[in-house]
């Protein structure tokens, strides 16, 4: 059970009531993770809702976002965060056994991912330092400079959700990874 307390979503009101009523009307639901930070930070979920917006708008694909996302929140040992990025990676066309080479720290054998995933794996490890080599490696790779400032705010976005989740140990309400 998380350890924050989440109000009615049917009877909220106010802020956190428009909040919870636009994401269920955008994706027929409110995840667990966003119902707590509607109910307790709803400027944090709003900021978090319109990084999502400025990813949308950009030029990575949504397997790459979920795909980076995912990869950092591994690496941050965030259940939550892990399965919720397994499910949208796999709803945004990632094939299941990709997925699995990915968590178990394989090749996918798509070389431009498995780039990004190596890229991304270093800044995860590293705290964002990345070389001269890594920079040249994942611009070989084909990622514009525009790309890497979506897949810093990708880390970014992620960074803070996966915090939250762990401070809140919020109940996962995904499917499990297989």
């Amino acid at each position: 059970m998380s350890r924050l307390s989440v109000p009615n979503l049917e009877t909220t009101t106010g802020p956190s009531g428009q909040i919870y009523a636009q994401i269920k009307k955008t994706i027929g639901s409110v995840p667990n993770t966003f119902a707590a930070l509607a109910a307790h930070g709803p400027a944090a979920l709003k900021s978090v809702l319109a990084a999502d917006a400025v990813l949308a708008a950009g030029t990575l694909t949504k397997s790459d976002q979920e795909v980076i996302k995912l990869v950092i929140s591994e690496a941050a040992g965030c259940d939550y965060c892990v399965a919720a990025h397994n499910h949208l990676a796999k709803l945004a066309g990632v094939k299941p056994e990709p997925l699995k080479q990915l968590l178990g720290g394989q090749h996918t054998g798509d070389a431009k991912r498995d780039a990004l995933i190596g890229f991304v794996r270093k800044l995860a490890q590293s705290r964002g330092t990345v070389s001269d080599e890594d920079f040249v490696a994942i611009k070989a790779a084909g990622y514009t400079d525009a790309q890497l400032v979506e897949i810093s705010l990708a880390f970014a976005t992620t960074v803070f959700t996966n915090v939250f989740n762990r401070i809140n140990d919020t109940e996962i309400d995904f499917p499990a990874v297989a």
